[in-house]
C-alpha cells in the first residue's frame, strides 16, 4: 500500500511540475459490481499517458469476497492527441484476494501484464468517456480449500499457512467503460 501512495505522491508531483494534462477516473462498470475504483492518469507526450487504476472490494452483492488491485498502464494515443481517440496500452496487474465461490475458498495473489486496447470518446472539454478490454498473462498463487476445511490449522510450514495451488492463465485484466474528469 506504501508503494501505491508513492506512485501517486510522484505522478501528482510530475503533473504539477510540467503542468501537463492529468485526469482523475472511476470504472464506471466495476462500480456496478460494488467494486470501488479510482485512477489517475498523466499525459507524458503528444500521444501518451501513464495511468495508475486501484479498485477494492468488501463482501459486494452479500458474497463473501475481499479484493484489492493496482494496475498501472502505459498508453499510446494513435490520434496524436492523449485521452482522445484509438488507444493501445501495455500495463500490469497486482490484485490481493479472498474469494469464497462454491464451497471453495481462494485465498491469495495475483500479478500479471497484458495489453489493453480502446477508445476514448470526448463529451465536453474536460470529460471523457473510455471503453476497453485488456487481456493478459496471469500468474496466482493461492490457497484453495473447501470452506469447511480447517486449512490454516492443518497445513502450517514451520507456523505459516502455505500455498497449494499456482500457475499461469490467459485472462481479461480491464474490459469496461470509464468516466475521466481531466483537471488540468
Amino acid at each position: 500500500m506504501r508503494k501505491l501512495l508513492l506512485i501517486l505522491l510522484v505522478i501528482m508531483a510530475s503533473a504539477h511540475a510540467r503542468a501537463q494534462m492529468l485526469a482523475v477516473s472511476t470504472e464506471l462498470t466495476n462500480d456496478l459490481l460494488q467494486t470501488p475504483s479510482l485512477g489517475f492518469e498523466l499525459v507524458t507526450g503528444e500521444r501518451s499517458s501513464l495511468g495508475i487504476h486501484a479498485y477494492a472490494n468488501h463482501n459486494p452483492w452479500g458474497k463473501q469476497m475481499r479484493m484489492v488491485g493496482v494496475q498501472p498502464e502505459y498508453r499510446y494515443y494513435f490520434s496524436g492527441r492523449p485521452m482522445h481517440s484509438f488507444f493501445v496500452g501495455a500495463g500490469a496487474l497486482w490484485t490481493d484476494y479472498d474469494i469464497h465461490w462454491k464451497g471453495k475458498v481462494y485465498e491469495g495473489q495475483a500479478m500479471g501484464l497484458g495489453m489493453t486496447f480502446g477508445y476514448v470518446f470526448t463529451l465536453t472539454r474536460r470529460i471523457n468517456i473510455d471503453c476497453h478490454a485488456g487481456f493478459g498473462m496471469i500468474g496466482y498463487k493461492h490457497k484453495e480449500y473447501f470452506e469447511n476445511d480447517f486449512y490454516d490449522e492443518d497445513y502450517l510450514i514451520n507456523g505459516v499457512p502455505r500455498t497449494n495451488a499456482d500457475g499461469y492463465t490467459l485472462l481479461p485484466t480491464r474490459i469496461g467503460v470509464s468516466i475521466s474528469y481531466i483537471i488540468k
